[in-house]
C-alpha cells in the first residue's frame, strides 16, 4: 500500500516543513494511520505527534496556514489543537507516562517515540506516519500493528495486565474497537481485563457511557455486550441486563432467555435506525421481566407489569451511570413502558378506537415505538415472523389513516378550559378536569369527532350532568 496516499492533504508536508524548520522529528500516529491501512473513512481528528514541543509546532503550523487559525493550548496537558477545513489537529510532545493504583491520570515526562508508542492501548493505534521530508511517509510500526489488522486482532503494545490495569478505561476501548472493526480481542487481553475487571470502579461512569454509545452505534452493538458479558464487565455496569439471562423450568414449562433475546432485538432495530436512543430503549425493553418472573401452575411463567416496572428502572439505571435525565431518558422510559401495546393490538382485531389510544398515548413517538416491536419479533419460525410482521403492517396502516382522519397525535382538546369557565362562569375547579376527559374520553373512543362543534356540544351536555348552569344559551 502507498503510504503517501494517506498523506495527500497539503496539510500534512506542511507540518512536515514546519518541523523541520523547527529540527523536530514529528509523525501522524493513531486512528487516522490505522483507518488508512482499513480502507476506512479517514477520521477527522488526527493526531500528531512531536519528539519536543507540540505547542510551539501547533503555533508555527497555524502561522503558516490561511487565516492564522487559533491554537487552542492545554499547557496541563502539553497539547495544543487547532481546526482547519474540516480537521482537528492536536499536536503533542512524545511522552512517557507512569501510573499511579488509584487513577487513570498518569504522571507524564518527555520521551521518545518509542516512549510514546509503549503508552499507546493497542498495537493497531501505535502505529505511525513520519512527516519529515526525510522519510515522509515511512510506516513506524514497533508491535506489529500491521500484522494485527490483517489478523483482526486486538492487542496491547506491552504486557496487557500493565495495559488494563494502568488505564482500565482500555478494557472498555477494547471491546468497542472489537464490536466496531468486527476483530478479536486476543486471549492474553481477555484474561488480563477479566483479572483487573474491579479496576473499572475508578472510571468516571460519563467515560463508560461514552464507549457504551460508541458500542450501540456500531453495526451490530450484540458483539460489544457479548464481549463485555464474557469478560465480566457487563453485570458492574448494567446488571439489569445480565439478571435477564438463564432460562428456568418448572412442571416442564420454560421462558426464553431474554437477555440473548434482548440483544437480538437490540441487532434487528439497528439494521432500522441509527438513533441512539432508540437503540437503548431496544437494550432495556425487557429489563422489567427479571424482577416480575413469576410462576403460575395454571398459565405457566408471567412477567405481569414488567413494561411499567421497566420504565420505572429506567431512570434509577439513566441516574446511576450519569446519563442525561432529560427528555432522552423520557423517551426510553416511555418506549419501554409501550413496548408491548402495539403487539397486543397486532394479535386482535385492530380497532379505530385502540389506534387512536395508542397515538394519543404514543404521541410522536409512534412510529419509534413500530419499530421497536418489528424488532422485537425474534422467533426463528419462518411462518410466524411472516404473519407478525403482517400484523405490524395492518396496524401501521390503520395508524396513518386513523391519524389522517382523527388527528390524535400530540392531541390538544377541541374546547379549551377557558371556553369551559366562559361558558359555565366558572373559576379553576375540577369540574373543568372532568368535563375535558371526558371530551377526550369521547374522542378516544369514537363517540365524538375530533372537532370544536361535537365537543362543545358534549361539553354543555356533561356540565349539566354534573350540576353546572350555562352562562350562555
Amino acid at each position: 500500500m502507498d503510504n503517501q496516499k494517506a498523506l495527500e492533504n497539503p496539510i500534512f508536508k506542511m507540518i512536515g516543513s514546519c518541523a523541520d524548520d523547527l529540527g523536530l522529528n514529528t509523525y501522524v500516529i493513531g486512528g487516522f494511520v490505522r483507518d488508512f491501512l482499513l480502507n476506512r473513512e479517514a477520521p477527522t481528528d488526527i493526531d500528531i505527534v512531536t519528539i519536543g514541543s507540540g505547542i510551539e509546532l501547533a503555533k508555527k503550523v497555524a502561522n503558516r496556514l490561511k487565516g492564522n487559525p487559533k491554537v487552542t493550548v492545554f499547557k496541563n496537558f502539553g497539547t495544543a489543537m487547532l481546526k482547519h477545513e474540516g480537521l482537528e489537529l492536536e499536536f503533542v510532545g512524545a511522552r512517557k507516562e507512569s501510573y499511579q493504583r488509584d487513577s487513570r491520570k498518569p504522571i507524564v515526562e518527555n520521551g521518545t517515540l518509542e516512549d510514546d508508542q509503549n503508552r499507546r492501548d493497542f498495537t493497531i493505534n501505535a502505529m505511525a506516519f513520519r512527516l519529515n521530508e526525510d522519510g515522509y511517509g515511512t510506516l513506524i510500526d514497533p508491535f506489529n500493528g500491521l500484522k494485527d489488522l490483517q489478523n483482526k486482532t486486538i492487542r496491547t503494545p506491552l504486557e496487557p495486565e500493565v495495559t488494563y490495569s494502568d488505564d482500565p478505561l482500555r478494557m472498555m476501548r477494547a471491546v468497542r474497537f472489537a464490536t466496531q472493526l468486527n476483530f478479536e480481542i486476543e486471549s492474553d487481553s481477555l484474561n488480563a481485563i477479566r483479572t483487573n475487571k474491579e479496576r473499572i470502579n475508578i472510571i468516571s461512569k460519563e467515560r463508560i457511557v461514552d464507549e457504551l454509545n460508541k458500542i450501540m452505534l456500531s453495526e451490530k452493538p450484540s458483539i460489544g455486550f457479548a464481549l463485555l458479558h464474557k469478560i465480566e464487565l457487563l453485570p458492574m455496569i448494567l446488571p439489569e441486563l445480565t439478571a435477564l439471562q438463564g432460562i428456568d423450568e418448572v412442571e416442564g414449562q420454560r421462558h426464553k432467555d431474554n437477555f440473548w433475546h434482548t440483544l437480538e432485538v437490540v441487532d434487528n432495530i439497528s439494521k432500522k435506525t441509527d438513533k441512539l436512543w432508540l437503540r437503548w430503549a431496544a437494550l432495556l425493553h425487557d429489563i422489567g421481566k427479571a424482577p416480575t418472573k413469576r410462576f403460575d401452575k395454571k398459565i405457566g411463567w408471567t412477567f405481569h407489569a414488567h413494561e411499567f416496572v421497566g420504565s420505572k428502572m429506567v431512570y434509577k439505571l439513566f441516574k446511576r451511570l450519569r446519563m442525561p435525565l432529560n427528555d432522552k431518558m423520557k423517551f426510553v422510559q416511555k418506549l419501554v413502558l409501550m413496548s408491548s401495546r402495539p403487539i397486543i393490538l397486532s394479535e386482535d382485531h385492530v380497532t379505530d378506537s385502540a389506534v387512536r389510544r395508542l397515538i394519543f398515548d404514543a404521541g410522536e413517538y409512534v412510529e419509534d415505538l413500530m419499530t421497536l416491536c418489528e424488532a422485537d419479533i425474534t422467533t426463528k419460525n419462518p411462518k410466524k415472523q411472516k404473519r407478525y410482521l403482517k400484523n405490524f403492517q395492518v396496524v401501521r396502516r390503520k395508524i396513518i389513516e386513523v391519524e389522517e382522519r382523527d388527528r390524535i397525535r400530540n392531541f390538544q382538546p377541541p374546547v379549551s378550559g377557558e371556553e369551559i369557565m366562559q361558558a359555565f362562569g366558572l373559576r379553576p375547579s375540577k369540574e373543568i378536569g372532568i368535563i375535558k376527559e371526558t371530551i377526550k374520553e369521547a374522542i378516544l373512543a369514537g363517540d365524538i369527532p375530533n372537532d370544536h362543534e361535537a365537543a362543545y356540544k358534549l361539553m354543555l351536555e356533561k356540565g349539566k350532568k354534573i350540576g353546572l348552569t350555562p352562562t350562555v344559551k
